[in-house]
């Protein structure tokens, strides 16, 4: 892929025109927490049809399961990995993340966890009861889901030093701990949680990590209010409290402890991949407004009698911008293109993307802020909020840090690049 297509940009245009009408006129109330972001994003869904696609998908989707299911013909691995509900949408999908990341990233904090970790962990660990309990309310945005696996004192060693546990007790099990930082958590109708099972083993750190949905309401659930953050204030993020929370079987995912697909490591790490990738796809959108908010002023702001474009330091930074949107539009353009063959990037690439995308936009936005001077500065200018969100990229999803180790870690267990 080197280009969008004429399809994207007819998708672009009439995103733009609903971003316009709709999002930037309300972008102080969602920036400012007055107002969660559930709303815009379900008359977007409404607006483009989103929600009746969506969920026909998922019925075929199911259909086919339960075809297959009733006839013994066992599951398909190739539908598993196209579970993700905006992964059918492609090019289309890409262009409505990026487009909505001009204007306000937290709504895609918000819609990415939902859908693309919430409904789709439900989707690739799931049976066919759970899938057809959960998943349809999720992607037509009827109901909000969370994935809560962070604690505490357990961010990049998520696993090891992970404190949830859950405990068999008859036929089900008892949820005790907590989770932290977790988008959506304070609106979520459904919240996929990772806990380790307490089972007496010695060793807590390797202890089997099992995957649960719950719903809002539960006796002993305490989802807490939302954090006051740096930035992505459009994408609510806080606490959840689990006090001796009864769980029957047919809320842990797959209804068994042995998965065939390993614990819920695994798909958390197949998760990993979706949520780094797609990081690439929101730095582009900030590096584009970035980028265009920068033209328009290099051309239009007089100094000394002349356009500050006419400045070879200016043209400079808006050189610099426009190598890194180059950049990053060619690692997602070559995720469409792996992802039209059936493949996906490995965990390494996918950090390798994480890391390079927002420290770019990282740096495009605070550069863009300083091509502004004091307008850039005030948050009448809409570069102050971005500088705040692209920030958050590079601790979101994983901090840069850990990408690092990820990156190195797959080179050294001879992960050789595709174009070796």
């Amino acid at each position: 892929m080197i280009e969008w297509s004429e399809t994207d940009l007819a998708v672009q245009e009439a995103v733009r025109q609903f971003v316009d009408a709709e999002i930037r006129p309300i972008r102080e109330e969602l920036e400012f927490g007055e107002l969660p972001p559930y709303g815009v994003l379900r008359k977007l869904w409404k607006t483009f049809g989103l929600d009746a696609m969506l969920g026909d998908s998922i019925d075929q989707l199911l259909a086919k399961e339960r075809a297959r299911a009733e006839s013994g013909e066992p599951a398909s691995p190739r539908d598993a990995g196209a579970s993700s509900p905006m992964g059918a949408q492609g090019s289309m999908g890409v262009v409505l993340i990026k487009e909505l990341c001009r204007v306000s990233p937290g709504l895609i904090g918000a819609m990415g966890v939902s859908l693309g970790l919430g409904a789709a962990t439900i989707l690739a660990r799931g049976t066919l009861a759970q899938k057809e309990r959960w998943v349809k309310d999720i992607v037509t945005l009827d109901k909000v889901a969370a994935w809560a696996l962070t604690e505490p004192g357990a961010g990049s060693d998520a696993f090891g030093s992970m404190k949830t546990y859950v405990k068999r007790d008859g036929d089900g099990y008892v949820l005790n701990g907590s989770k932290t930082f977790i988008s959506n958590g304070p609106y979520a109708d459904t919240i996929v949680v990772y806990a380790k099972l307490d089972d007496g083993e010695a060793d807590a750190r390797s202890r089997k990590v099992l995957t649960f949905v719950l719903d809002t309401g539960m006796a002993g659930l305490t989802q807490g209010r939302p954090f006051r953050k740096m930035g992505f204030h459009s994408s609510p993020t806080g606490e959840l409290f689990f006090d001796d929370v009864r769980l029957e079987r047919d809320r842990l995912l797959g209804e068994t402890e042995e998965h065939e697909g390993g614990d819920g490591r695994d798909s958390a790490k197949t998760g990993f991949v979706a949520e780094r990738t797609g990081i690439a796809v929101m730095a582009l959108g900030i590096i584009e407004e970035c980028l265009d908010q920068c033209v328009h002023y290099a051309r239009t702001r007089i100094q000394f009698e002349r356009p500050i474009g006419d400045y070879q330091l200016v043209q400079l930074k808006l050189a610099r911008m426009e190598i890194a949107r180059v950049n990053v539009q060619n690692m997602v353009f070559r995720t469409l293109e792996m992802a039209a063959a059936g493949k996906q990037p490995t965990l390494a690439e996918a950090s390798a993307m994480k890391l390079y995308s927002s420290e770019a936009a990282t740096e495009v936005a605070m550069e863009a802020v300083q091509l502004f001077g004091g307008n850039g500065y005030m948050s009448e200018y809409p570069l102050e909020q971005l500088a705040r969100d692209a920030k958050s990229l590079m601790i979101y999803a994983g901090a840069n840090e850990i990408q690092a180790t990820h990156i190195a870690k797959g080179l050294l267990a001879g992960e050789a690049p595709a174009s070796a």
